[in-house]
């Protein structure tokens, strides 16, 4: 199992090829206020004086430190490879294969490297810089070495630097294959432990949190770390461990680390001899390199499948970008015939990608024709707009200057006509509608279906306009058509219509029945003869349509007027007496006042209106059937059947090729990212496969 730290050290190698940090691999990162011994703890680890030093906010930059043990036989190949003269060295990410093997340089190195992102200004950057570290006297370990929590902004540190801080840190430690080390100095209260705090905020059950108590050796006299060592104080699931660190003066005098890890193993079997051998740097990295080792057996299963994952995630994606051109001719072929085909079935409904959050393509028109448009039509009243005062003129007018017996034919047309007429916008509106549709069915098909038109935007460009132009070219066809059909019904007015005859078939039984009701109310000192011959002339319209025949003129007018109940409708006063001296104008039209209609006015309007309305539907019904009947066959199956061959005609041709795929500036790197990507998860898959196949895991 000791060779589980490698694997993942190896694995963030992988990872750092290709610049990403899209897997969180088990770490231990390393939390705690600034100079609460953050940094001798890291070195005691090391063994080496490697990080900067100084007052304030030291650590800038995560740094991510991998320790590898390596055995004597490694070192002398590596050492040979190489021309290496050393035992131990150290290599930078961003120095690609540059070896270090004076550590001074290394700790200059991570000084200029901060530098040279963050300035001079003591602010933080949350860029990481890799380190790695290659020793026979290290465990294995992964560490993350954090900017320490500070809270009042020092000289020109940012006004929020103790919040960028806390941003930073918990952005690390909330990564849950990570294991939390709050490092917190013992002559401060155990209690109020920044450290801690921040580690129960991402880890509320301390599963993953380790305390490491420093600057055992600076308490007060008198004052000893049993309690908080047991456990006592505050405890901590994965324990705590006590270390002592090298004092300033020590550093100052170049003390060695190894001296000072001799010191502290004297100071605690003298102060804490109970627990010298469970506390102490040594039994700190063994701690960690067991804690690491567990902690990776546990998040290889779920590591590897997040690593799978995400290699089908870019293979899919590698996909989408295809491969570079060769034959640019067969490609341009494929690509206009591929969206040619998917633009069909997307009116069709059978296309690969269906819209689940919207109708679009077929549906739509589907849609508009039976619900938009139908639902519109119905709503037309078949007498919006007519008043009785509209019927009544248009029944003078239709006579001249002659009093008519009978109701002019000519008047129904004319009314008939005027109300057929407003078909007419509703009837544009759809057409309208459906063409906005096919225009996005361009789009839907170009982002959905169509994946490769998206590496080449000249192209994309280039199939856009045809599409368009085509769909423009059909608009004004398909508007003259439905125009045409209206102005078909406005044509002729065809009241030989078995639906119409039907209806004033019914229309004349309803008027017997009115008329008999009448004579059967009369008085008996009435003659029933008169009565009949009176109603013949007041109610003439069953006689005059003859059985249904359609001729409807004989509807006599009585000159009686209207009784108590009749209609009101607005009469002009008589004209004003002309005074002396000023010229009349016979022409003049008074403002009308409300007079009642006559009975055979009233019956006349009715009768005009009831022919209206039913010659209306009949109409209605027609367009509502036929309209959309000529926008499929003008519009949108005339650009299904023309499309394919519409943009071979004007994009696939021989100078053209070259400009039209011509793929957008950033596809190449794009894909070249992606290829990367997926080599390094397939790689990285690869060596858990092997470790599962030794039984390491």
């Amino acid at each position: 199992m000791e060779a589980l730290i490698p694997v993942i050290n190896k694995l963030q190698d992988v990872f750092n090829t290709v610049g990403a940090d899209i897997i969180q691999l088990p770490q231990i990162v390393v939390v705690g206020t600034q100079s609460s011994g953050k940094s001798s703890v890291l070195e005691s680890l090391v063994g080496r004086d490697i990080l900067p030093r100084g007052t304030g906010i030291v650590t800038r930059r995560p740094l991510i430190l991998q320790l590898v043990h390596i055995d004597p036989d490694d070192r002398r190949k590596t050492n040979e490879e190489n021309g290496i003269d050393g035992e131990e060295w150290g290599k930078f990410l961003h120095t690609k294969n540059k070896i270090f093997t004076d550590f001074e340089e290394i700790r200059k190195e991570i000084e200029a490297e901060t530098e040279r992102i963050t300035g001079n200004n003591k602010g933080i950057c949350d860029e990481p810089i890799h380190l790695k570290i290659f020793s026979p006297h290290v465990v294995n370990l992964s560490l993350v070495d954090l900017p320490g929590i500070t809270k009042v902004p020092v000289g020109d540190q940012p006004k929020d630097i103790e919040i960028q801080i806390r941003e930073l840190i918990v952005k690390f430690i909330s990564n849950p294959n990570s294991i939390i080390l709050a490092v917190t100095a013992a002559n401060t209260d155990m209690a109020t432990s920044e450290a801690l705090k921040v580690a129960r905020e991402v880890d509320p059950d301390g599963r993953r949190t380790l305390a490491v108590v420093t600057k055992l050796d600076l308490m007060d006299a008198g004052t000893d770390a049993m309690d908080v060592l047991m456990g006592r104080v505050i405890p901590v699931k994965l324990g705590i461990i006590g270390v002592v660190n090298r004092s300033q003066l020590d550093i100052n005098q170049k003390k060695s680390v190894a001296d000072s890890i001799r010191d502290e193993h004297a100071f605690l079997q003298k102060k804490y001899p109970s627990l010298a051998n469970r506390n102490g740097t040594k039994y700190l990295a063994r701690t960690l390199n067991r804690l690491l080792m567990h902690h990776i057996r546990d998040c290889l299963p779920e590591l590897k499948t997040r690593i799978n994952v995400l290699a089908a995630q870019y293979q899919s994606l590698l996909n989408s970008y295809g491969e570079p051109v060769e034959d640019k001719s067969a490609t341009l072929l494929q690509l206009i015939t591929k969206f040619a085909a998917e633009y069909c079935n997307t009116i069709e409904g059978t296309a690969k990608y269906i819209e689940t959050a919207e109708l679009c393509g077929g549906a739509r028109i589907c849609y508009i024709f039976h619900e938009t448009f139908g639902r519109t039509l119905e709503s037309v009243d078949p007498l919006g707009g007519l008043t009785n005062i509209d019927v009544l003129t248009a029944i003078r007018n239709a006579t001249g200057p002659r009093p008519a017996l009978f109701v002019p034919e000519i008047s129904f047309e004319l009314l008939v006509k005027r109300q057929i007429k407003r078909l007419e916008e509703p009837s544009l509106r759809c057409v309208e509608l459906v063409h906005e549709e096919m225009q996005r069915i361009i789009q839907h098909s170009s982002n959905y279906s169509t994946q490769e038109l998206l590496r080449f935007p000249k192209l994309h460009d280039a199939i856009v306009e045809v599409v368009t132009s085509l769909l423009r070219r059909r608009l004004p066809v398909t508007n003259d058509m439905v125009h045409n059909l209206v102005a078909i019904e406005l044509a002729y007015i065809n009241t030989k219509h078995p639906d119409f005859v039907d209806a004033i078939g019914l229309m004349n039984n309803n008027l017997d029945d009115q008329r008999r009701n009448r004579m059967r109310d009369l008085p008996p000192s009435v003659p029933r003869d008169k009565a009949a011959a009176s109603g013949s002339q007041s109610a003439p319209v069953g006689e005059q349509l003859d059985g249904g025949m359609g001729n409807w003129r004989g509807m006599i007018r009585k000159g009686e007027e209207g009784s108590s109940g009749d209609k009101v409708v607005p009469q002009p006063p008589p004209p004003a007496s002309p005074q002396r001296g000023h010229a009349v104008n016979l022409l003049d039209v008074p403002v009308p006042v409300s007079r009642k209609l006559s009975a055979r006015e009233q019956r006349d309007c009715e009768v005009i209106e009831r022919l209206i309305k039913s010659y209306f539907l009949i109409v209605r019904k027609n367009i509502q059937d036929s309209v959309p009947k000529a926008v499929m066959h003008f519009l949108v199956n005339h650009v299904k059947d023309s499309l394919q061959s519409e943009l071979v005609g004007q994009l696939y041709k021989t100078v053209l090729l070259n400009e039209l795929l011509t793929e957008s500036e950033d596809m190449a790197q794009k894909r070249h990212e992606a290829a990367d990507m997926l080599k390094a998860l397939q790689k990285a898959s690869h060596v858990i496969t092997e470790i599962r196949e030794t039984h390491l895991w």
